[in-house]
């Protein structure tokens, strides 16, 4: 008798880790519209120095140096989740750290140098790669094209 009630009140911790877990996850989670601004696309190339494989979303860094002042910063897209992105091609090693691209998307709202990825297109190849965080965006950015 005492084993089940140790086995109980064990599941019952288990059961409620998992449910704090998974709303930890939920709210770290947010909508385009909150974080994004449809109405103010971009489009910057530069070169990769970090990439994120994580959940709920994969995050790559890029270096961008303005033309007119010579100044580098760093910029995070962020990207659709790591099985929406496998389902089109991506992998985890797609993206090299030192690989020139251009990344199209849309600015946060917030004036970071954040934004969300639509496509992704590799400067050495052309290759272009749809990267975008919601489903109709990612298939609308990967218009028949595949990641390599």
């Amino acid at each position: 008798m005492t084993n089940t009630k140790f086995s109980r009140a064990a599941l019952s911790l288990l059961g409620a880790a998992a449910l704090i877990g998974a709303a930890t996850v939920s709210q770290a989670h947010h909508s385009f519209a909150a974080q994004y601004d449809s109405n103010k696309p971009t489009s910057l190339e530069g070169v990769v120095t970090k990439v994120e494989w994580t959940n709920p979303h994969v995050y790559i860094y890029i270096d961008v140096t303005d033309a007119k002042t010579q100044k580098v910063s760093n910029w995070g897209f962020e990207m659709g989740p790591p099985h929406m992105l496998m389902r089109t091609g991506w992998k985890r090693n797609s993206l090299k750290i030192g690989e020139e691209v251009s990344v199209d998307g849309w600015l946060a709202r917030d004036g970071s140098n954040t934004a969300n990825a639509r496509r992704v297109t590799r400067k050495a190849n052309g290759e272009v790669m749809g990267a975008a965080s919601s489903n109709s965006q990612t298939l609308a950015g990967n218009a028949g094209t595949q990641a390599q």
